[in-house]
């Protein structure tokens, strides 16, 4: 993957270098930078700069923007830890150099890029904005005009001390940022896209941008960013079902090199009481595998002690993920799994607590 270096100055940028907010918008692919192909109705990426052109009123920030872009661009389905990383680089190499960062990715796999950055970079104290579209930026109805300039305002965002009012990786979507982490993809129809069922918005835009500082995370403004480029991604996610076959989860759980799992179970954290099933899991425990009880339900969070056959997974060596979406579980665990490689324990007393904001305790 090669990088296309574009810079794209406001025409009503103040004169004043101190004063000047810089903002650097990386484009990786997605929806939003899609046209039409009119010959077969499919959706293709085209030049960033054209993006920029359907957005004259990016020319009314008093604020300089360069951009960057993926290339070729990278359908969200493609995302992989090491484009993660990739991106993670980006921002880090350039961190000293911007006021904030606009990320745009497609939909799908959008949630889990923003939980895998906010692990990623530690101690964050500038935006690391995340947005998108449903429809392509330059269609009459598309969602992405509003999304891109209201993220570049976050991002450019500050307070009186000249800190960033969002240091922290967000999700910009329908007039609401979404802490990153917190995030999960809803709907493929609407352009309400994104919700943070267990945690309340960062920020609502409407007539004015209302911050919410009290749910925004507080970072130590004295210290650098430490970014973090290391992922394991020896980790599976399955989800329990009614009939749910026992040779089944023994091959998983046996299989070669796999550190973790993620087990989406029902309701507050509940499975089937099979012996078989807990056999296999108490099994999995004791050979070192990191198992991670997250809710198949959009809200709520894992009550292991609320039930008897949530305290039987207790028993079997299963941890809560509380109130943690499953792509910020699959991606703290990738992220821990990496600086912790021969020590589960550790794994598991991480994987309960709230490193990043990603979880309520």
């Amino acid at each position: 993957m090669s990088i296309k270096i574009c810079i794209f100055v406001a025409k009503n940028i103040i004169t004043e270098f101190h004063m000047q907010r810089r903002v650097l918008l990386i484009y990786t692919g997605g929806t939003i930078g899609m046209n039409r192909n009119p010959q077969t109705g499919a959706l293709e990426p085209f030049d960033f700069e054209h993006l920029l052109n359907s957005v004259p009123e990016l020319m009314q920030f008093d604020t300089q923007i360069e951009t960057f872009q993926f290339d070729p661009p990278i359908d969200s389905s493609d995302m992989t830890p090491a484009l993660w990383t990739d991106l993670s680089h980006c921002i880090a190499d350039r961190y000293w150099q911007y006021d904030g960062f606009v990320v745009l990715h497609g939909t799908d796999t959008m949630a889990y890029t923003a939980s895998a950055l906010s692990y990623m970079l530690e101690n964050l104290t500038k935006p690391v904005v995340f947005t998108g579209s449903q429809l392509p930026i330059g269609q009459l109805r598309t969602d992405g005009k509003e999304n891109l300039i209201s993220s570049i305002e976050i991002a450019a965002a500050c307070d009186e001390e000249g800190h960033a009012l969002v240091p922290e990786v967000g999700i910009y979507f329908n007039s609401h940022l979404l802490r990153g982490n917190r995030t999960t993809k809803q709907s493929a129809e609407e352009f309400n896209a994104f919700e943070s069922f267990n945690y309340p918005h960062l920020v609502d835009a409407g007539v004015n941008i209302a911050y919410h500082r009290e749910r925004i995370l507080k970072p130590d403004f004295s210290k650098p960013m430490t970014p973090h480029f290391r992922l394991d991604n020896n980790v599976i996610i399955f989800s329990l079902f009614p009939g749910i076959r026992e040779d089944l989860i023994r091959h998983i759980i046996h299989t070669p090199n796999l550190k973790a799992i993620v087990m989406r179970t029902f309701g507050s954290g509940n499975a089937p009481q099979s012996p078989w099933l807990l056999n296999a899991l108490k099994e999995g425990t004791k050979n070192g595998k990191v198992i991670v009880n997250v809710s198949q339900c959009l809200q709520g969070a894992v009550e292991m002690s609320r039930y008897d056959c949530g305290y039987h997974l207790q028993e079997a060596g299963v941890i809560s993920g509380r109130d943690m979406t499953v792509e910020s579980a699959v991606t703290k665990l990738m992220h821990l799994q990496s600086h912790h490689p021969d020590d589960p324990e550790t794994v598991r007393s991480l994987m309960q607590q709230s490193i990043r904001g990603e979880m309520t305790i």
